[in-house]
């Protein structure tokens, strides 16, 4: 009998991912969305050179209490939810320099010219844990823009995986006049790409994608538009993702729950000693 005690799975880290969107076409509402995506810095430990979502870590300061007060829309989403919406603007500021934000009292985003000196003064500051995001939106007298984003899929990592995620991903539209780039530190390329080209250049060993990413790669690809995307997000139920191994014939297969609006729901895992890319 063996007496040695299991492992206990580590928790997973509260993170949040964003799916920042756009037409193919500028001005064109009707033309195939396109989603922005980096490529993770080979040295960071967590899919090092993937091609994944703008995302990260909620951090502390993100669910601080003051922030309610600075976010519009937070009236109609919990503490809890609160704080992901408020670390998903975060991150997509210090990772691609887009941040849903207004200045206070505005209706419209914070525009190209304005966002200019906030980026110079904030981002890196941000990124480098020297400011917090209260800081930010106090200093610059903003209201961040929560109300646009739109909860698109809950993903935990699974708990044979040593570094564990729990997951919330949004789609975004992004600012027409805001320009999304690479912050050359976790990330060091980026792209505009439709969702199932990014699913096809995979396949044919452009890129390596997440199990994560991938899945919601089809789901996305399945909206067609911007307009689409979001509205099949909003009717969608999220359904809580917290895949599972089964073993047959000598085979592990990995699986998520039906439900969640997925399609392809078991995926072979590759040979034992072999990491499966299954986390944010």
């Amino acid at each position: 009998m063996n007496d040695t005690p299991r492992k206990q799975p580590s928790p997973p880290r509260p993170a949040t991912t964003v799916l920042l969107l756009r037409p193919s076409e500028t001005g064109n509402s009707a033309a195939p969305l396109e989603v922005f995506m980096v490529v993770r810095h080979h040295e960071i430990d967590s899919f090092s050179g993937a091609l994944v979502f703008p995302g990260g870590k909620v951090e502390e300061a993100d669910g601080d209490t003051r922030l309610r007060a600075r976010c519009s829309g937070a009236d109609a989403v919990t503490d809890d939810e609160l704080k992901f919406r408020v670390a998903g603007v975060r991150e997509a500021f210090e990772e691609c320099g887009i941040l849903l934000a207004r200045k206070r009292g505005q209706k419209a985003l914070i525009g190209a010219a304005d966002l200019e000196g906030t980026e110079a003064c904030w981002r890196t500051k941000l990124a480098k844990d020297e400011a917090s995001i209260v800081d930010l939106v106090e200093a610059e007298q903003l209201e961040l823009a929560i109300d646009l984003m739109t909860p698109f899929a809950h993903w935990i990592t699974p708990t044979f995986v040593p570094k564990r995620f729990d997951t919330w991903f949004f789609l975004a539209e992004a600012p027409q006049d805001q320009i999304a780039l690479h912050d050359g530190s976790e990330s060091v390329d980026s792209v505009w790409i439709g969702a199932q080209t990014a699913i096809d250049e995979a396949k044919a060993g452009k890129h390596t994608l997440v199990h994560p990413t991938h899945k919601n790669l089809e789901l996305l690809a399945e909206g067609g538009t911007v307009a689409g995307a979001l509205a099949q997000a909003a009717k969608r139920k999220i359904v809580t993702v917290l895949p599972w191994v089964e073993t047959r014939d000598g085979k592990r297969f990995l699986h998520i729950p039906e439900g969640a609006g997925y399609r392809n729901l078991v995926r072979e895992m590759p040979p034992p000693g072999v990491v499966p890319q299954v986390g944010r």
